[in-house]
């Protein structure tokens, strides 16, 4: 039975939303997993009180009277906070008591944990947020999505590997592409650090390096003819396209409820707006540490909760944490 450790008191409406996530969570998918609802005690009991039917032989509350709020500084945080919802429940599966944690709360601060409680696999030099961005064919996961302002030429191979093992093991993709982020597709396209990762990335082995990639390739979801599923690039930058693409999104419903507002009723519409909705993909990986951690949005509604819950059960599943292990020990050295 899979153990997930679900940070209650992390998101905007905390616990109320995480509750009804769980609820979902409970009803929808594969009974193969059991939930551990980490906060405050009785908060989630009256959260709990107040989503219905759910089956409680398959929750488990975890006491952690503290609770990181969005505003604090993750380090001083983590540090002064011990018996916070993110300690307690990361604590967990350092103990082996859990098999994944998800939270929508403080994203430094479940970053900063992770780093300190899990710790990094041997061979990766930064954990990197991978986040999975709609596309016209299949969604492409950009990494990283925000860990990581400034990075050097050899960590951003790191995140391709950390990329293509998620890409394998959880979007079910043998052999993934990987593109470099650039402004341009030739060699001596970008900057000092993008032209030395472009350079060890067509020297690297066990990737499947399609070269320079540029932004507008994403929402293709192809380059050179070939699907996209991997693209690579710093935290700064992923960051930027990310919060574009969230607004890009809402844009264009806006336009299509102004211009031409009956085309939102034809059912097929239904799933376009699906693959738009940032709840379907649940939660961002963060890789390169030793477990399986997902954060979500702060505002996350309660399906999202349920999707991450999913992702979490898939990488469990999948034996990411060991295939990442296994990667970095073998095909992801790093050349000189």
């Amino acid at each position: 039975m899979i153990r997930i450790a679900l940070d209650a008191m992390g998101s905007d409406k905390a616990p109320q939303v995480e509750v009804e996530g769980a609820a979902q969570a409970l009803q929808e998918l594969p009974p193969d997993f059991r939930l551990q609802l980490v906060g405050r005690k009785a908060d989630i009991e009256a959260a709990l009180s107040r989503v219905g039917d759910v089956d409680r032989a398959r929750v488990e509350i975890v006491d952690a009277p503290d609770v990181v709020a969005m505003g604090d500084k993750p380090l001083a945080a983590i540090r002064g906070k011990p018996r916070s919802s993110i300690a307690v429940g990361l604590g967990l599966q350092k103990k082996g008591k859990s098999d994944a944690f998800i939270s929508a709360g403080n994203t430094g601060a479940v970053m900063a944990a992770s780093t300190l409680v899990l710790r990094l696999h041997p061979g990766v030099q930064r954990a990197a947020i991978g986040a999975l961005f709609p596309s016209a064919g299949q969604p492409v996961l950009v990494l990283d999505a925000g860990a990581n302002i400034d990075c050097d030429a050899r960590e951003l191979v790191g995140f391709a590997h950390l990329g293509s093992v998620y890409a394998r093991d959880v979007l079910d993709r043998p052999n993934p592409t990987v593109g470099l982020l650039n402004i341009g597709e030739e060699d001596e396209k970008g900057n000092a650090v993008v032209k030395e990762a472009h350079q060890l990335l067509k020297q690297t082995a066990g990737l499947h390096y399609i070269g320079n990639v540029e932004g507008r390739e994403i929402p293709v979801g192809e380059a050179r003819g070939l699907r996209l599923d991997v693209v690579v690039c710093d935290g700064f930058v992923g960051n930027v396209v990310l919060k574009f693409y969230e607004s890009a999104g809402r844009v264009f419903v806006s336009l299509i409820k102004r211009e031409a507002p009956d085309v939102l009723q034809r059912p097929e519409m239904a799933n376009v707006l699906k693959v738009l909705d940032y709840a379907t993909y649940g939660g961002a990986p963060l890789l390169g540490v030793q477990g399986v951690v997902i954060i979500c949005h702060g505002a996350s509604p309660a399906q999202a909760i349920k999707n991450a819950i999913r992702v979490a059960i898939q990488a469990v599943k999948s034996h990411l944490s060991d295939d990442i292990a296994s990667e970095f020990a073998h095909d992801g050295k790093i050349p000189a």
